[in-house]
Formats: structure tokens, C-alpha cells, sequence
């Protein structure tokens, strides 16, 4: 949050201000634009406020008149007038927990430092609120508001979701600014995450890679997914059979190389191998018999994502109860497997994007420029009395015996003859039969009979 640079400039969520006041733009800030900067910090002044004093030069960053999409660096100075506040438009309020909650909630955090809260999310319960629930990971992330207290500091903030019914790590951002830095290496696919799951039966390839396009399924309002070839969005996921337990069920590594919407529940049931416990895509079939636990059976066990501070974060969660008694139930030894990411090749840059995208339009123009001057160069020869691809007829006298005229030169010509004998030379066909000079016949063209039936081997031309 910014903070003020004068000993009479308030608290930004302190409420009215009859006095000009001045922050400086902290890190978390860093990149943002104005008005979502007002948006952060003083809730209570509303965007036609911010708007008529930016148009009005009353708003300054470093004494300099300022515009509402503007974007502010770490250190700047803003300068804010007084007054502008709507009682009505203050911070929103913040729930109170009850002391289950809180306990809750601090029982599910694995570390967390000044930049991040990585939690270890129980199964059933929902990342993020929807009707008619009211427990969920973001209503307990007021449990984790900083050093200020509860309602003064900046409220902890969600950068990617798990499923309701799937387990494991949970990466919440503490600041504005780890948010947008986080946010940023789940979008550029830089963050390596590492599930485990126990699927039925076994597949036939014990490691490879899953290519399935993914769409929303018509009809299910967009609750549930469905392999779509010609429309979906291209979802990757690689998985690795670890042990199995006969053929019934195996414990396999899967790793989403795409965040599609249950993209490894999707997968998985569309190699035949559904998800234990995953009734939703799995049906009947994704249920074991006996004391296994019909609950979903996916585990987000690995994390390694880049930090702000350097050092990438690298994290692991232990597995819920139900997975851990299936595990030993089935004989899986946890050691077998250390869930380590596969490595991948760096996403590209923006610019190193660009710079592909430019060198491909390059040669794609270099390829055309080629085609247009053979055209060219085709039309020029046909006026010469030279046809493309056709052998030259009308000068030379009638071939000699076997075979097929020569055909023109090698820019014009089609393919060279395949099989047969060889095209004769110039010298042998250059005898013309007595008092006959130039009215031989040329030879008949590919596939014609001759007045003496069919025509003999001779070459032959397949490039036509």
C-alpha cells in the first residue's frame, strides 16, 4: 500500500480529508494505473471524482498533471486533494470469523513470507464462494490480513483454483504486487505443478503425453467439460504410472502442461482410465470395490513457481486422510515417487515472440517471391514456342525406333523419365527418312496404341 510522505497526510482508509494529501507509490503498486490505484487504496472516492480532478490538473504524480489510465512506478510521489469522499463507497466490510474458521484456516498453511501464503487445501472444500455457499478458501483469506490488523492491511489475494473436490497446494498472494507477478508465471505456463492421483485399471503406455482439445459440453451450463477435436482449446497433460495394484487401479504422476477447466479429470477418462472417485466423468466405472474411498482421488502434490524475492518457491503437500488410507490399502509405497515437474522449454518472451513471428512472415514472403518469378519464368518459355513440361516437336526429324522425343530443357521440362531406356541422343535423331524431311510423324502421345498395337516399353514420364 502507499503510504504518506507528510506527517498531516491520513491513512488512505481513514475516511474525509479536508487536506491535500501525499503518498508514495510502494513495489505492489508498481505498473498499476491510477485510477485502479484509487480503486486499492481510497475505495470511498469514486472514479467521477478521480476523473474530474485528473481533468482539472488537481491529481499530480511527481508535480506533474496526471490521466486516470496513467500507470504509476515505485517511488512516485501522488498528490490527492482534499475531499471527493463517499461515505456510502467505503471499504467494503469484512466478515468476522469465528474462531473455527481461523483455525481452519491457519491448519491449512504449509509456509508463507512476505509475498506468499501456500496452503494445502482440503478436498470439498471450494476455492472460491457460489449460491448457497458460504465456507470456501476465499472467505478464510481475512484470517491471513497483515501486520495492520484486521480490515487495515491489503486483504490476501487468490492467483489460481483448485477443484472443489481435489487437494493439495494452494498459492495465495499476499500483496497486489505478488499477485500480478504470480499471476503472470501461471499465464506464461512457467509454473511446474505436479499432481497424484489414483486412476482404474491400467494403461497400456505406463508414460506419455495426453492431446485432447477441451470444450464446455452443450447443455450442462458450462459445469462440465468434453474432448472436442474441431472447436476445443488445446489441453496437454503428461502422466507417469508409478505402481499398480493388479489391473484394477495404478498410482499415477500427472502433469497439466494447460490449465484447461478439469483437464486431468477429463483426460484421464478419455484413455479409459477415469479418476477414482470421479463420478462426474468417470461414472460408475470410476468407483473401486471394497473399503476404498469413494472420494476423489486427485492430490495437487507439487508446486515450483518463480518468487518475487529470486529463489523459486518449491512446495509440497501431504496427502488428506481418505488418499493416504487408500494408498496403504492398496500396497503403494509414498517413496517411490519424489513428484518432480518434467522440464520444459522456457516459454518464449514477448519480444522473442515477435522476433519468430517477424522471421516467419520473412521466408513466407521469400517463398512467394520464389513462386511468382518461376511463373514468370514458365510464361516466357511458352512464347519462345517451348511448352512446360511438354518435349519439343516440329524441328528434329522422327525418332528412331523405340522410345519418345527428348524432352525440352531442364527449367521448362517435367520430371525426368522413370524406367525404360534412356531419352535418344541428339546425333540419333537427327536422320530424317529420304525425300521425307520433315513430314515424319511425332510419336504418339503416353497411353495411345500404334497402327501395330500396343506401344512398347519405352521411357515414360510419371512426373506429368
Amino acid at each position: 500500500m502507499s503510504e504518506p510522505t507528510n506527517p498531516q497526510a491520513t491513512n488512505p482508509q481513514d475516511g474525509p480529508s479536508s487536506e491535500v494529501r501525499q503518498f508514495t507509490v510502494r513495489k505492489d503498486d508498481d505498473d498499476v494505473r491510477l485510477d485502479r490505484w484509487f480503486k486499492r487504496h481510497l475505495p470511498q472516492i469514486g472514479f467521477a471524482t478521480v476523473s474530474r480532478w485528473a481533468r482539472t490538473g488537481q491529481i499530480r504524480i511527481d508535480g506533474k498533471r496526471a490521466k486516470v489510465d496513467d500507470r504509476i512506478a515505485t517511488g512516485q510521489i501522488i498528490r490527492v486533494p482534499p475531499g471527493g469522499d463517499q461515505p456510502d463507497r467505503g471499504p467494503n466490510e469484512r466478515r468476522q470469523l469465528t474462531e473455527e474458521e481461523i483455525e481452519l484456516a491457519d491448519s491449512m498453511v504449509i509456509t508463507q513470507d512476505r509475498a506468499a501464503i501456500v496452503l494445502n487445501k482440503l478436498p470439498g472444500l471450494a476455492t472460491q464462494g457460489g449460491t448457497g455457499m458460504k465456507q470456501h478458501v476465499d472467505a478464510l483469506l481475512d484470517a491471513y490480513v497483515g501486520p495492520d490488523g484486521p480490515g487495515r492491511g491489503p486483504r490476501p489475494r487468490l492467483v489460481h483454483r483448485l477443484d472443489k473436490d481435489t487437494s493439495g497446494v494452494l498459492l495465495v498472494a499476499r500483496t497486489p504486487g505478488s499477485a500480478a507477478f504470480f499471476s503472470k508465471r501461471f499465464a506464461g505456463r512457467s509454473a511446474k505443478k505436479v499432481y497424484w492421483a489414483l486412476i482404474v485399471g491400467v494403461p497400456d503406455v505406463f508414460e506419455g503425453q495426453i492431446d485432447a482439445p477441451l470444450s464446455k459440453q452443450p447443455g450442462t451450463g458450462g459445469e462440465k467439460m468434453h474432448v472436442d477435436e474441431e472447436n476445443g482449446q488445446t489441453a496437454r497433460t503428461r502422466y507417469r504410472v508409478i505402481e499398480r495394484a493388479g489391473n484394477s487401479a495404478c498410482w499415477v504422476e500427472l502433469q497439466p502442461l494447460t490449465g484447461r477447466t478439469h483437464q486431468l479429470r477429463v483426460h484421464m477418462a478419455a484413455i479409459g482410465h477415469p479418476i477414482v472417485g470421479d463420478g462426474k466423468y468417470g461414472g460408475q466405472d470410476a468407483f473401486l470395490t471394497g473399503s476404498i474411498s469413494r472420494k476423489l482421488h486427485l492430490h495437487a502434490r507439487r508446486l515450483v513457481i518463480d518468487h518475487p524475492d529470486g529463489a523459486p518457491l518449491d512446495v509440497t503437500a501431504e496427502l488428506p486422510l481418505h488418499f493416504a488410507a487408500s494408498m496403504e490399502q492398496l500396497g503403494f509405497d509414498i517413496s517411490l515417487s519424489e513428484a518432480l515437474p518434467d522440464d520444459e522449454p522456457t516459454p518464449m518472451s514477448r519480444e522473442q515472440k515477435k522476433q519468430s513471428a517477424r522471421q516467419h512472415s520473412k521466408q513466407i514472403r521469400k517463398e512467394r517471391r520464389g513462386e511468382r518469378r518461376e511463373r514468370l519464368a514458365g510464361g516466357r518459355n511458352e512464347k519462345d514456342g517451348v511448352a512446360k513440361g511438354r518435349p519439343k516437336t516440329g524441328k528434329s526429324g522422327p525418332t528412331k525406333g523405340k522410345g519418345s522425343p527428348k524432352p525440352a530443357s531442364g527449367k521448362t521440362a517435367g520430371a525426368k523419365p522413370v524406367g525404360g531406356k534412356p531419352a535418344p541422343r541428339k546425333s540419333d535423331t537427327a536422320k530424317s527418312a529420304p525425300g521425307k524431311r520433315g513430314a515424319a510423324r511425332s510419336a504418339p502421345a503416353r497411353g495411345t496404341p500404334t497402327r501395330g498395337g500396343p506401344r512398347k516399353s519405352g521411357p515414360t514420364n510419371k512426373g506429368r
